[in-house]
């Protein structure tokens, strides 16, 4: 890690995000056919304790859990805008519906790849879902379906997001700040 010293302030409660995911669950059981299955696909790495909270939140759907990682930042704060593929789908989603989940969408880039990829595999349905939200940062003309939270252009950690492969542990969303 760098030596920079920082401190985290939390941004977004636990409790918050537990009462936001109930409600993104209400609105994605109403676009997704009760009696289909649907593939909830997480871009790694940073989505991975979302997906776990949404997942068992559609408990009472039929639900199959698939990962793809893609990657524009390595370990650096800002984006490359270079997006690589660094992990594909090991299931087949042609003429299935798809869930696509991202931790946050900042530039869109990373996002707006991928949704292109997939939609070229013809899903019978592709939605997206965004925990956080950053449109300030926005260089694409993309939105997630849904979103939890919009924030503003500050570097958060948490809730399974990371700075340099530390925080993703913390319950909460937090924002970085330097001293």
């Amino acid at each position: 890690m760098s030596q920079a010293s920082y401190v985290i302030d939390e941004l977004i409660s636990a409790k918050s995000i537990a009462a936001r995911i109930e409600d993104l669950c209400r609105r994605i059981r109403h676009d997704f056919p009760a009696d289909e299955k649907i593939v909830v696909v997480g871009l790694l790495r940073g989505s991975f304790v979302f997906i776990a909270d949404l997942v068992r939140e559609l408990g009472d759907r039929d639900v199959e859990v698939d990962f793809l990682e893609a990657s524009s930042y390595g370990n650096a704060m800002e984006s490359s805008r270079e997006v690589r593929i660094l992990k594909d789908l090991r299931g087949e989603i042609a003429g299935r519906n798809v869930l696509v989940v991202e931790d946050i969408v900042d530039t869109g880039h990373t996002l707006n790849h991928v949704i292109h990829m997939l939609t070229a595999r013809q899903p019978k349905k592709l939605k997206t879902i965004a925990l956080l939200d950053k449109p300030t940062r926005r260089e694409v003309d993309f939105r997630a379906d849904w979103t939890g939270f919009e924030i503003p252009d500050e570097f958060v950690v948490g809730y399974g997001i990371d700075y340099a492969q530390h925080h993703r542990n913390l319950p909460f969303i937090g924002k970085v700040r330097f001293t």
